[in-house]
């Protein structure tokens, strides 16, 4: 069966279900590979088990909960917290061979925004430019997200990559304006996942780009904005992260 791309990130489907677990929900996105689709949550979740996440995990399915509870509330693209969480994960495999280690990075790079639970929503929320003390409260939010995670000694190393995720590696980031290898690696490889899920999906202030001119700028902002270490890393998965990007949402329609 066919599909008809009305937009980027929207089409059309008629009888067509996961081939994983069944469902076709239209507030659901879909990959399709081989005459098959795969729903959202199953792509990722089989990103997960790439990368040694096998068994559940109580902490985990809160963690999971309360990201989607964050991206509803900024109105993010399906499932924002856990793709960005799963496809770092991707990248971080090739540094950490710890099962643990590596689950501590998938809660960070989950939660990487829960300190903007602070944030008034007139300021998280605006479409237009902030004001200079609108962007200081914003600011905070990688402090106040840490501190949250600190208390639970379970989520030491998520609190870090909370703190430093809006660290740049020249420096010019914020909180602490930390540079190089001061940053967390675990941080510097979200970094470049967190900017081609912002690059290549939907927001309010512009359409999704294709993989290839995100692909562009991340190379061309590596050293500065990101690690080189970790812009290698990317390229070195692009193929699984190109399918990322072939995400959309189906809508019950008639296909031809």
């Amino acid at each position: 069966m066919a599909f008809h791309a009305e937009s980027p990130h929207h089409r059309h489907c008629s009888g067509i279900e996961c081939a994983v677990c069944g469902t076709a929900e239209p507030d659901r996105q879909y990959h399709r590979s081989d005459e098959a689709l795969t729903c959202e949550h199953c792509l990722l979740d089989a990103r997960k088990q790439l990368c040694g996440l096998t068994d559940s995990h109580p902490y985990e399915e809160f963690a999971e909960s309360l990201a989607a509870a964050l991206d509803l509330r900024e109105k993010e693209t399906g499932l924002h917290s856990k793709r960005v969480a799963s496809h770092t994960l991707i990248l971080a495999r090739h540094h950490f061979t710890d099962v643990d280690t590596l689950r501590e990075i998938y809660w960070g790079s989950l939660l990487h925004d829960i300190g903007k639970i602070g944030v008034p929503d007139a300021i998280l929320l605006k479409q237009d430019r902030l004001t200079a003390e609108e962007w200081r409260v914003m600011q905070r939010h990688p402090e106040q997200g840490s501190r949250i995670l600190a208390k639970m000694p379970f989520f030491s190393l998520a609190a870090q990559i909370v703190l430093c995720h809006e660290e740049r590696f020249d420096g010019s980031g914020y909180p602490r304006g930390l540079s190089g290898d001061a940053i967390p690696l675990a941080a510097r490889l979200f970094a470049v996942i967190d900017t081609l899920d912002a690059m290549t999906f939907d927001r309010p202030y512009r359409k999704a780009l294709p993989f290839d001119a995100a692909k562009a700028e991340i190379l061309r902002m590596s050293g500065s904005q990101f690690d080189p270490l970790a812009v290698e890393t990317f390229l070195g998965e692009e193929e699984i992260l190109r399918g990322m990007t072939t995400l959309d949402f189906l809508t019950p329609g008639v296909t031809s």
